[in-house]
């Protein structure tokens, strides 16, 4: 208790609400991603009431709610975390991106992997017909990449525009297993995007 009465144990309100909102990053809201580490137990107990899991990993700094997966025999509860359906293209570049993580990973270099725009686009151009319209192409990448920086996947660098951070919560998206068929993966993203050009 502090001197006035009042508990020094941080409110549950702060961190939930955050976590409704979407991914808590310990570098964004350090105060609450703090309350959240005390208050972990309280959480995860307040959440399962409502079918969601608390995935938060300490190492890399960030936390969010998932739909629990529904056990055998018990019924299904309505989803209160939407499922959200990517296009293709947004697909693509979060393989690619999550492959140049994986990539990074492996040099054992800056925890942080940062790339340019042009980078990204260069990444993503091989995966896209040959065009005349090259405007059109770099606005069409340039869309995905605003919807992967939306999703949080991706964040701008304040300073510079043109240079995205690769959030690390990606690799709780987009697995291992999954990074291991990814060469399969991009084949079928290029042959699809192929085929819906022509």
């Amino acid at each position: 208790m502090t001197p006035n009465g009042a508990s020094d144990q941080p409110s549950l309100s702060g961190p939930l609400i955050a976590l409704f909102k979407g991914v808590l990053y310990r570098d964004d809201q350090p105060v609450l991603w703090q309350a959240l580490l005390r208050l972990e137990s309280r959480v995860r107990d307040h959440v399962d009431v409502l079918g969601l899991e608390l995935i938060l990993d300490e190492g890399e700094g960030y936390a969010f709610l998932r739909q629990r997966p529904t056990e055998d025999g018990q019924p299904e509860l309505p989803r209160l975390i939407p499922r959200r359906q990517l296009s293709y293209s947004v697909s693509l570049l979060l393989a690619l991106l999550r492959k140049k993580l994986a990539e990074h990973d492996a040099t054992g270099g800056d925890p942080r992997l940062i790339l340019t725009k042009e980078q990204i686009i260069e990444a993503v151009r091989i995966f896209w017909p040959e065009t005349g319209d090259e405007v059109r192409l770099q606005n069409r990448i340039e869309a995905d990449l605003n919807k992967v920086v939306e999703l949080g996947f991706l964040r701008r660098l304040k300073s510079e525009a043109d240079r995205f951070e690769v959030r690390r919560i990606l690799a709780s998206f987009v697995d291992a297993q999954w990074l291991g068929q990814l060469d399969e993966q991009l084949a079928q993203y290029r042959e699809h995007i192929s085929r819906k050009d022509d």
